[in-house]
C-alpha cells in the first residue's frame, strides 16, 4: 500500500474504532468504492495495536484500578467492584470471541459488502436514535450506574458487541445503543463500551498477529510503524472529544451521520 492510504486507513481506523459509526464499514468502504487493494494483515495488526494502547492509556486509571482488584478478587482478598466489573467485562467479550471463531469465515465470505454495510448502517444507526432519544429523557436521577447494570445488563451488551462482527453494525454504536436502552447515561454507556473495548480489540489484535506470524512472506514494517502511530494518536483524540461532544449534544449527529451514510451507499449501491 502506498503510504497515503495508509495514513488515511489509520486516521480512520484511529477515528471510528469508538465512534459509533462502523470502523470495518469506513475500512473497508475505500475498497469497495475507490477499488483500493485490501491494507493487508501488517495494517490490521497495527491498526489493533494503535488503537488498543490509545484506550488502555486513556482509561489508565479505570483499568489499573479493575486490575488489581482483579487479581485481589482471584486470592480472595479483595471484595471492590471494580474487581467485580473486571470479571463483568471479561466473561461479556466470551460472546464475541465465539461468535467470532464460528461465523468468521461466513461473514467474510457473504457479509463484507457494501450492500450489507448500507443496511446495516441505517438500521443500528435508527436504534442508536431512538436509544439516545429515549436516554436524553429520562431524568439525571433515573440513569443507572455500572453496580445496578448487573451481570445480567453486562451479557447483554457483550452480546450486542457479538453482532457487531457484522460490518456496518458498529461495536461502539451497539454496545451504546443497549447500555442506553438498559438506563446507562451516555457517558456511562460510552464508558462502558470503551472498556468492553479493550479485552475484544486485544483478542482481535492478538489473533491477527498469529496469522501474520505464521505468513511466510516479507513483513511490512513501514506499514506496521505508521498505522500503529497514526491510529495511536487519532484513536486518542477521538475518544477525548467524543466523550466532550457527548455530553454537549448527545448521540443525534452521529445517527444524522450513520442515515446520510446509508443512503449513500444504497444508491452507490443500487444506483
Amino acid at each position: 500500500m502506498t503510504i497515503t492510504e495508509i495514513f488515511i486507513l489509520a486516521i480512520l481506523q484511529g477515528l471510528t474504532e469508538f465512534l459509533p459509526v462502523s470502523s470495518s464499514a469506513h475500512l473497508i468502504l475505500p475498497s469497495a468504492v475507490l477499488g483500493w487493494k485490501d491494507q493487508g494483515l501488517a495494517l490490521d495488526v497495527a491498526l489493533h495495536v494503535g488503537t488498543l494502547l490509545a484506550v488502555v492509556l486513556y482509561f489508565r486509571k479505570d483499568v489499573a484500578n479493575m486490575a488489581v482488584a482483579w487479581v485481589g478478587s482471584i486470592k480472595g482478598d479483595n471484595t471492590s467492584f471494580d474487581g467485580k466489573l473486571a470479571w463483568w467485562i471479561l466473561f461479556a467479550t466470551i460472546p464475541l470471541g465465539i461468535f467470532g471463531l464460528l461465523g468468521k469465515d461466513f461473514i467474510e465470505a457473504h457479509l463484507r459488502t457494501a450492500l450489507v454495510i448500507a443496511a446495516t448502517t441505517l438500521i443500528f444507526g435508527f436504534l442508536l436514535g431512538f436509544a439516545d432519544i429515549k436516554a436524553g429523557k429520562r431524568k439525571a436521577t433515573e440513569h443507572i450506574d455500572f453496580e445496578k447494570l448487573g451481570f445480567k445488563g453486562a451479557m447483554l451488551i457483550g452480546l450486542a458487541q457479538a453482532v457487531a462482527l457484522i460490518p456496518g453494525t458498529s461495536r461502539s454504536g451497539i454496545t451504546m445503543t443497549i447500555g442506553l436502552m438498559l438506563g446507562l447515561s451516555r457517558e456511562n454507556a460510552a464508558r462502558f463500551s470503551f472498556l468492553l473495548s479493550i479485552p475484544a480489540i486485544a483478542m482481535a489484535g492478538s489473533y491477527l498477529t498469529l496469522k501474520l506470524m505464521t505468513e511466510t512472506g516479507p513483513v511490512d514494517w513501514n506499514a506496521i510503524g505508521i498505522g500503529s502511530v497514526l491510529a495511536f494518536f487519532s484513536a486518542y483524540a477521538c475518544i477525548h472529544y467524543f466523550l466532550i461532544l457527548l455530553e454537549k449534544v448527545g448521540m443525534m449527529p452521529f445517527v444524522i451521520y450513520r442515515l446520510v451514510l446509508g443512503v449513500a451507499l444504497l444508491w452507490f449501491v443500487l444506483g
